[in-house]
């Protein structure tokens, strides 16, 4: 989901009220899809709510270059940027700094272009937008999908993917498989997607690992695959998932 304003003014009203550091991950502020839904980053909000604020909430802001459309999960480079961090903290920051490794010259160049991308009247400008566009309308594409994909098999819910690259359907698992589950020492979920790997080769990650609703499962899955691709994993999953509800329930 994509963070509205209001949203956004409430964590930062909760980490001023409750003396916490605010961590924004910020990574996938290009890939917005959904209609009605934009990007605000946290540093924006936190200066318009005022100076009791800006002057005392610690924020630390992260982007990178492997997350939208510029490395895709390829290239490995990224920032961050704190504002009101304490002077003892910020001294230990520099020092684990100035000891850490550097990312790979080619993610540290793709960064580059990141916070500097190419501008109009630029020889590359016009190139830089229709792959940008192409990329992130191709993400657009498999996000509604995936979406509407999973949304026809019963048992199986998803709501819009309104940004970043990931799925996070609801899935219902009868009581048996429940069970089931309890006598391996598993989660529910786990225990589904477990048999989903033995049984497709596909690799999803459990809801149980994201701090789902109790009573509630689900799976995360990325939608980065190529569109041909991912209808076929799509399809595969749907047809485990009816195989699965049938020989539990």
């Amino acid at each position: 989901q994509v963070q509205n304003r209001k949203c956004i003014e409430e964590v930062i009203h909760f980490a001023w009220e409750e003396k916490l550091f605010l961590l924004a991950d910020e990574v996938y502020q290009d890939n917005v899809y959904a209609e009605n839904c934009q990007f605000h980053s946290f540093k924006k909000i936190l200066y318009e709510m005022g100076p009791d604020y800006w002057n005392n909430v610690e924020l630390a802001s992260f982007h990178s270059t492997s997350k939208g459309y510029m490395g895709e999960c390829g290239y490995r480079g990224g920032y961050m940027e704190v504002i009101n961090l304490h002077p003892e903290i910020k001294g230990q920051l520099v020092k684990l700094l100035s000891v850490r490794l550097c990312p790979p010259v080619s993610g540290q160049a793709a960064m580059d272009v990141v916070v500097n991308p190419p501008v109009p009247g630029e020889e590359s400008y016009a190139q830089f937008i229709k792959e940008k566009e192409s990329v992130l309308n191709n993400l657009a594409m498999k996000a509604k999908l995936t979406e509407d994909l999973f949304n026809q098999v019963p048992g199986l819910h998803c709501n819009p993917l309104q940004g970043a690259m990931y799925a996070f359907p609801q899935i219902f698992i009868p009581a048996k498989a429940v069970e089931i589950a309890k006598v391996h020492q598993m989660a529910p979920d786990m225990f589904y997607c477990m048999k989903l790997l033995e049984e497709t080769g596909i690799c999803v990650v459990p809801g149980s690992g994201f701090g789902q609703r109790e009573g509630t499962y689900h799976f995360r899955m990325t939608i980065l695959p190529q569109v041909e691709k991912l209808k076929i994993l799509l399809q595969k999953v749907n047809d485990f998932h009816i195989k699965f509800l049938e020989e539990f329930s």
